[in-house]
């Protein structure tokens, strides 16, 4: 699916039905999908390649698609190579779980294992309290917002982590092997008993756990809604609604914001299909489609900030 999309400007009107093109994240993935087939019924088809994040900002630097979306803002430098403005807006929320394979071990981490895990130093889940099983580290291979979330946590926790590989949407792995998105690490881990990851909560599936983690007050937390709700309520995304926290003071310590990034102006006949998207993945009833797809509803504050910014998008 992604090579169909490669290089394609498309805006078609097809039997009252007018088509747009994303492409990005993979975090978000699965509740795009969920809300993209709602619009289907509604005059507008969206077609979403899950390429993640890195990917999805270069396509729409150079501009082959209608919108991109990334779980980690657009940097001042990135901005200034797109001459029509951008708008940035947050969609959804979610945590990134650090997800493993192995049924004999109820995983709780501090947030020096948590580090040493992904930096190679602790190699056998037996470091760990748990059952004999050497850990095999999946992480990604393409350029990713959740890697750059994940990281800057880790650098956010641990002096070693953040003096060495450091963090951004790619980095030197100290060890491991590389997967493509957040489905391809899933897929992985599923595949390799002992395997250790990070993806998004919603790819967190038998026979895989989510493994306990040490938040900035020292407690340990697993993800679930309640404690992603508490991590999320700390952040303040500003006026640009652009904002993020690597280690939140209250809840589950690795949380994210994930935005669509649209053009502020040459939009021309997408224009009208571009709102409608936006206005119902923003709407209550789309919002309240995310916890039983494993995301967080946006804030009501948030709400309200981001449909505003709608505003901001010209054709």
């Amino acid at each position: 699916m992604a090579a169909s999309l490669s290089g394609v400007v498309a805006l078609a009107g097809c039997g009252g039905t007018t088509t747009l093109n994303g492409a990005g994240a993979s975090f978000p993935a699965p509740i795009y999908q969920r809300w993209f087939q709602e619009l289907a019924s509604k005059g507008v088809r969206v077609n979403y390649q899950s390429v993640g994040s890195g990917a999805g900002v270069r396509q729409f630097i150079s501009r082959t698609v209608d919108f991109a979306a990334s779980d980690v803002p657009m940097a001042a430098e990135e901005i200034a190579k797109v001459p029509q403005g951008v708008v940035q807006i947050p969609m959804t929320a979610g945590a990134i779980a650090v997800a493993y394979n192995h049924q004999d071990c109820e995983l709780k981490l501090s947030q020096a294992q948590l580090a040493d895990v992904f930096l190679g130093r602790i190699s056998n889940f037996r470091q760990l309290g748990c059952a004999d099983k050497p850990i095999k580290v999946v992480h990604r291979s393409d350029g990713s917002g959740t890697t750059a979330n994940f990281t800057a946590h880790l650098s956010a926790v641990s002096p070693a982590w953040k003096a060495g590989p450091g963090s951004g949407k790619t980095v030197k792995w100290p060890t491991g092997i590389g997967a493509k998105g957040n489905e391809g690490v899933a897929a992985q881990l599923n595949q390799v008993p002992g395997g250790i990851g990070y993806v998004e909560a919603a790819f967190v599936k038998e026979p895989l756990r989510a493994a306990a983690l040490t938040n900035a007050a020292g407690e340990l937390v697993t993800p679930t809604l309640t404690s992603e709700q508490e991590a999320l309520a700390s952040i303040d995304l500003g006026p640009d609604l652009t904002g993020s926290s690597p280690n939140p003071p209250k809840g589950y310590p690795i949380v994210t914001f994930s935005w669509l990034l649209l053009y502020k102006n040459d939009n021309g006949p997408r224009h009208e299909a571009l709102r409608r998207m936006l206005s119902f993945a923003l709407s209550d009833e789309a919002q309240a489609m995310a916890p039983d797809l494993g995301f967080i509803s946006l804030p009501a504050g948030v709400l309200v900030k981001a449909r505003a910014a709608l505003d901001a998008i010209e054709p």
